[in-house]
């Protein structure tokens, strides 16, 4: 069920909404940028991602491909949010970090399914053999 939640970096500084649906996959990535940062997103399409604030205080950051670009806020470093150009189907999609949300409940959290993806091998329709650290 799609639903709209409230989200920001932790000082505030940057600050989105998204309609995203928990019931449906949401991605833990073992690339290097993923598991340094623990980055959790859930897909949203653009027209379902609205930054409210802080455009001016976002830093982008691209490595490997420069497909993806990585946004971190310039204060508190937090990433909110991500712009992938590498989906089958989708020109342009927002990962949005489910750590960010303000609004969502520790139950439906717990509820949204996780598909554990081998970005660090390039094999991104593969679990990679070791997940519970991610």
């Amino acid at each position: 069920m799609l639903k709209t939640y409230n989200g920001s970096c932790h000082c505030g500084a940057v600050r989105f909404e998204a309609d995203i649906d928990l019931t449906q996959p949401t991605y833990r990535c073992n690339c290097s940028i993923c598991r340094r940062n623990r980055f959790w997103p859930a897909i949203v399409a653009p027209d379902r991602f609205r930054l409210l604030a802080g455009e001016g205080e976002l830093v982008e950051y691209r490595f490997n491909t420069l497909r993806n670009s990585h946004h971190f806020c310039r204060t508190c470093g937090v990433r909110p949010f991500g712009i992938g150009n590498d989906m089958p189907g989708e020109a342009r999609i927002y990962g949005v970090n489910l750590g960010c949300l303000e609004d969502v409940s520790p139950e439906e959290l717990d509820a949204a399914p996780v598909v554990h993806v081998d970005g660090a091998h390039d094999r991104w329709q593969e679990a990679p053999r070791f997940t519970r650290y991610l």
